[in-house]
């Protein structure tokens, strides 16, 4: 077999950014390469898993007139077709490059999964939360998971297989406490293989979050996630739909991670569940790849 030649390396517009946080450094941190033409699957890997954060998005041509761009999204340890605070910091990085859409409503996003809506409000971006298709998991994966994680049954309050391009295990736990509490067993998630999210709602309304919720992947080289918004799009489509939760509320996310990260959830009248929130640039300047 032949190696693989790869293209020669050359200076590429980066920036790394922080997502879901209006402040530096308390949110999810991703790395975008503006310009990922040319590289090889190998090499945009070998980058991500360089970065060692959870996400690393490079950014393409569209290969459909409807899109604006196209986004490939890498963590540690692989591809993803779909994620939230990739999807939120790609599309804040190609506006500050000069990225200008070809609608004056929506930014248009090509990934794996398909075309991905976002729209602003101020300085904010929200995108459109891809179709979830939801199932009862197994009792012995259920059984499972709450052991690795150091739970009892009885703290689970429901259970839930979420899929809308990243695949998670949904806990709902019985109490905020209860997330920020946990202390897992990654290496043994890990050898489940699944990407366990757990929220909880906090009670009564307030001005804060109304819910809590932490993301567990080591699967795909992530022991915790500060902020996920695949799993949170996900969490909202299910908690709406079982009336747990309003169609409008603040999460939050990382603070056992030391990250403030809050996602702002929205659905509108036709049923579209939104995922917003801030995102601020901490790193521009190119790389060599």
């Amino acid at each position: 077999m032949q190696p693989q030649i790869l293209p020669q390396a050359r200076d590429r517009i980066f920036k790394q950014v922080d997502v879901f946080t209006a402040t530096p450094y308390r949110g999810n941190a991703l790395a975008v390469v503006l310009d990922g033409r040319g590289l090889a699957d190998e090499q945009m890997q070998r980058f991500a898993r360089w970065t060692n954060l959870s996400e690393t998005t490079f950014l393409l041509p569209p290969r459909t007139g409807q899109a604006d761009y196209r986004v490939r999204i890498f963590t540690p340890g692989g591809e993803l077709p779909f994620a939230g605070h990739p999807t939120l910091g790609s599309a804040h990085s190609w506006l500050e490059a000069g990225g200008v859409p070809h609608s004056s409503e929506f930014i248009v996003q090509e990934c794996d999964v398909g075309l991905v809506r976002l729209r602003r409000d101020g300085t904010r971006l929200a995108f459109a939360a891809p179709s979830l298709q939801r199932s009862d998991p197994g009792p012995e994966t259920v059984a499972q998971v709450v052991a690795a994680l150091g739970l009892q049954a009885r703290q689970v309050v429901a259970a839930q297989s979420l899929d809308n391009g990243p695949v998670w295990l949904g806990l709902l736990l019985d109490s905020p406490a209860t997330v920020l509490g946990l202390t897992p067993d990654h290496r043994e998630l890990e050898r489940l293989g699944h990407k366990v999210g757990v929220a909880a709602l906090y009670p009564g309304p307030g001005a804060g979050p109304q819910l809590e919720v932490r993301a567990f992947a080591a699967p795909i080289g992530v022991a915790e996630d500060p902020v996920t918004g695949s799993l949170n799009a996900s969490l909202a489509q299910w908690l709406i739909e079982e009336r747990r939760l309003p169609a409008c509320y603040l999460a939050a996310q990382g603070a056992c991670l030391d990250r403030a990260g809050r996602i702002h959830i929205d659905r509108d009248e036709r049923g579209q569940v939104w995922v917003g929130g801030d995102s601020v640039t901490c790193i521009s300047g190119t790389v060599t790849l």
